[in-house]
């Protein structure tokens, strides 16, 4: 990913990762192996091992605040509108106005 954006002249030191499961914030910042989290698949641990390096970084974000909803789950309107304002997108019918 920070390869992509620098091919588009964005450059940053980390990635930031919003993510609305503090368990999985907790269990990327502690490198120990637990018993219950061996079923865990491999791309789970390539994120991991990216925020050790300090390639990216995971934030928390309240669930109702989670912008990633608005492509994967059917919304309330209201809710739809609230998302797509602070992804910054347009309505086409704004663009008349």
């Amino acid at each position: 990913m920070k390869q992509q954006l620098s091919d588009y002249g964005i450059f940053v030191d980390h990635i930031p990762i919003r993510c609305d499961n503090r368990n999985v914030i907790n269990l990327s910042k502690n490198p120990l192996q637990h018993s219950r989290t061996k079923h865990i698949e491999i791309r789970h641990h390539f994120l991991r091992d990216h925020v050790q390096k300090g390639d990216c970084v995971l934030e928390f974000v309240d669930t109702k605040n989670q912008l990633a909803d608005i492509y994967t789950k059917p919304l309330l309107k209201e809710t739809f509108f609230a998302i797509r304002r602070e992804l910054g997108l347009l309505d086409v019918n704004d663009l008349d106005k």
